[in-house]
């Protein structure tokens, strides 16, 4: 029913640093995939053929991972550089091109890490006749104030807003996912060449024109990962899967969960506990213990280090033990990690 998508890949990722200093937010790995590789695998999966994505950060390493002979996704895709942000919507709007010819289309967040049935979304936005649909999912309470909370209304449309409120305050424990589905008469309320959102703008303006904004409450696995810890979680949720990662081969032995990349060098002597995530052409020396690590590409760890809680970027070398039990420890990509400890 749906043919073309959107994917909002423009976004800096200033809340994953360190992590995100040499790779753009859409390209950060979960259980050694890139989450926007997750993303374009699933479309394709629900019969979207054709994606446009507006790029801005690191642009050209995402262009570069999806030209047409090195794209890890078969999907016709097309990219949109803004050089400077113009919001969720702004961004949107600049695509507006890409959907002359369809009624409607999905656009989605290309962090988002979800499990999320795109086919019902879709069902029930053409069912509905609204001008928009957006998919929400229900969060512990407490963690209300990180989202923007959505107040549905008995026949299943937004009957109020309240942006990262206090818990308090909080009407609803229903969020915002970012996974939405637009009839194109959505862009005859974006102007053109400003700095719009949907959740500041964009839906607000819907709303006082009378358009109802239809909710489909989904049920199944949902993160963004927007910040470390959700970062993290998103990965150990991969292992025990909680959110199925296409082609992750995934190994549990006792108390261990771990998957390993291509071209890994693993010592004999390793020991793995709870949760290992360890990427592509690393190299894990005699009598190392990792325990709760997530490892990029290319990193090495030397001969006796013990490392717990941590996350380390692609290409670095670690000489030092790391306990990062009161909090998780994340190192940047190129790093040497060698720390010299008094007598």
């Amino acid at each position: 029913m749906i043919k073309k998508a959107m994917v909002m890949a423009a976004g800096v990722g200033s809340r994953l640093e360190p992590l995100t200093q040499k790779i753009p937010k859409p390209l950060v790995p979960v259980s050694n995939k890139p989450v926007m590789d997750i993303l374009l695998q699933k479309l394709k999966n629900y019969g979207i053929e054709h994606v446009i994505a507006n790029t801005h950060y690191l642009a050209e390493k995402i262009q570069t991972r999806y030209k047409d002979k090195n794209s890890p996704v078969n999907i016709d895709i097309k990219f949109l550089h803004e050089t400077e942000l113009s919001g969720t919507a702004g961004g949107v709007k600049k695509c507006q091109f890409f959907f002359e010819d369809t009624d409607n289309f999905l656009v989605l967040s290309a962090d988002g890490l979800h499990d999320a049935d795109l086919e019902k979304i879709i069902q029930s936005h053409i069912k509905s006749g609204c001008i928009a649909t957006m998919a929400i999912s229900a969060v512990e309470h407490n963690e209300v104030s990180k989202y923007g909370v959505v107040v549905p209304s008995k026949d299943f449309t937004v009957e109020e807003f309240q942006e990262k409120p206090p818990i308090y305050e909080a009407k609803s424990n229903f969020i915002n996912t970012g996974i939405y589905v637009f009839n194109k008469r959505i862009f005859d309320f974006i102007p053109e060449n400003r700095v719009y959102d949907f959740a500041k703008d964009v839906f607000p303006s819907l709303m006082e024109a009378g358009e109802k904004i239809n909710v489909y409450r989904i049920y199944s696995y949902w993160s963004d990962i927007g910040t470390i810890s959700q970062y993290i979680q998103s990965n150990i949720d991969a292992l025990s899967k909680k959110v199925m990662i296409p082609n992750s081969d995934v190994v549990r032995k006792y108390d261990t969960v771990y998957t390993a990349g291509r071209g890994v060098q693993v010592a004999e002597t390793a020991v793995f506990k709870n949760n290992v995530i360890i990427g592509n052409n690393c190299k894990i020396g005699e009598n190392t213990v990792l325990d709760n690590v997530i490892l990029w590409d290319s990193v090495v760890v030397e001969d006796g280090v013990e490392l717990k809680n941590i996350v380390c970027a692609n290409n670095s070398v670690i000489k030092s033990s790391v306990d990062g039990s009161d909090d998780w420890k994340v190192f940047g990509p190129e790093k040497i990690i060698e720390f010299e400890f008094a007598d």
